[in-house]
């Protein structure tokens, strides 16, 4: 139960709710490596998960997963985020919305547990040569 809970986490940030590119309204995109953490605020899962996942015009991959999990999810043109994640017989979902940098939302593992989420956007730094 507490690999779907983490493979949730990983995936918490991410939706199905639009079809087009993901742009926030700042005019970049969600594109790119996200952190995202897990807080169990009821039930019996464990209180913390961190982990990444991967934002490509819109769909959603994890990055870090040692389960047989799998998610489907999607990030919406406005931010709009939601995820469904299974693993075996259980199965979980999460909503929410990103920005150009950060992101937040709730989770649910029926009826086991439930929290909220948060998530930043990992940057990329470059090394030049002079």
């Amino acid at each position: 139960m507490s690999k779907l809970v983490a493979v949730l986490a990983l995936g918490a940030g991410l939706s199905s709710a639009h079809l087009q590119p993901a742009v926030s309204r700042e005019g970049g995109n969600f594109n790119g490596a996200w952190s995202v953490e897990l807080v169990t605020e009821s039930g019996i899962c464990d209180s913390r998960y961190s982990y990444s996942v991967s934002v490509q015009d819109g769909q959603v991959r994890l990055i870090s997963s040692a389960d047989r999990a799998t998610m489907t999810g999607r990030v919406g043109t406005d931010g709009t985020v939601g995820l469904n994640v299974s693993n075996g017989s259980a199965s979980g979902a999460a909503s929410g919305r990103l920005e150009a940098r950060s992101g937040s939302g709730t989770w649910k593992v029926s009826p086991l547990c439930s929290g909220r989420w948060t998530a930043r956007r990992q940057t990329t730094r470059t090394a030049q040569a002079e």
